[in-house]
């Protein structure tokens, strides 16, 4: 798509993909963006996603410090809708440590996909900021997303296979190899909800609660790591060697645990844990598996 004279320029990278999806950019946000329908509408919602996504970031510094406080008092006040949706999609878990920046990447692409579906002749279309990512899918439309086992391969060896009317409207991935912090020892934890953020928050908790002490696990506090992290001096996974077999299966059954909990209250559809070349799945995730090349 070419930018046009007489078209409010983006304030921010916006690039055609040889994919057919577009990508947006700006500071450490990338999404990628596949949107289906009639051109007119396509071009129309591009434009709209990058409108919505102009002046994000500055928005959202400005609440950043209420952003990275853990919850464990009332819900927190915050002006932009982005700010809220992150803390409402962690609320449900504070039990736990967490603070609302589990759930920034899903709530981004959450508001970009309204933008995107606010706009009439949209077949189908999906947000992807990450790995964790926001789907709308009209009438007859599916779409397949590659699973990966091991975050720190990043080659996907299954498909979750949506279609419209599944109600799963988020997808997210959390694993100690990832590009955020994890506390526990899984790979992969993919979890299908009915939004992006909410995805986004549970695949977090599912991924810490995959807990194994054993000295084959390396943590390390996580401000040492990024001196700007919400998770201060909480020890994180840096790095997991072989683990014994059975210690495998008992990480798994701990976060499979903390997701069969989710799902029963409705906070997810369904979760797909990943440990060492072992796997345990909660709800129905409707994977394929794919051939590794």
């Amino acid at each position: 798509m070419a930018w046009r004279p007489g078209v409010t320029p983006p304030l921010l990278g916006a690039k055609d993909l040889p994919d057919g999806r577009f990508c947006i950019e700006e500071g450490p946000i990338s999404l990628v963006i596949g949107i289906e329908g009639k051109p007119v509408a396509v071009r129309a919602a591009q434009q709209a996603a990058i409108t919505r996504m102009n002046g994000l970031l500055a928005a959202m510094c400005e609440e950043l410090p209420l952003l990275r406080a853990r919850l464990d008092g009332p819900l927190p006040v915050l002006r932009h809708p982005v700010a809220r949706r992150m803390a409402e999609a962690c609320w449900p878990h504070r039990a736990d440590f967490i603070t609302p920046m589990a759930a920034v990447a899903g709530a981004v692409a959450e508001h970009v996909l309204a933008a995107i579906t606010e706009v009439p002749g949209i077949q189908a279309a999906h947000v992807n900021n990450g790995g964790d990512i926001a789907v709308f899918l009209a009438r007859g439309s599916s779409l397949r997303v590659g699973l990966c086992a091991d975050l720190g391969d990043g080659r996907p060896d299954g498909l979750a296979v949506l279609a419209a009317g599944d109600g799963i409207g988020g997808i997210a991935t959390s694993g100690w190899p990832g590009r955020s912090f994890s506390r526990g020892v899984a790979d992969a934890v993919t979890v299908l909800a009915t939004r992006a953020a909410d995805a986004d928050a549970a695949a977090t908790i599912i991924a810490n609660a995959t807990d194994a002490d054993h000295p084959a696990v390396q943590r390390a506090p996580a401000a040492s790591l990024d001196a700007d992290s919400d998770l201060g001096d909480i020890l994180v996974t840096t790095g997991v060697r072989a683990l014994p077999p059975p210690l495998v299966l008992l990480a798994l059954e701990r976060g499979a645990r903390v997701a069969e909990r989710l799902l029963s209250r409705g906070l997810i559809r369904a979760a797909l844990l990943r440990v060492q070349g072992q796997s345990l799945q909660v709800g129905e995730c409707r994977v394929q598996a794919l051939p590794r090349v």
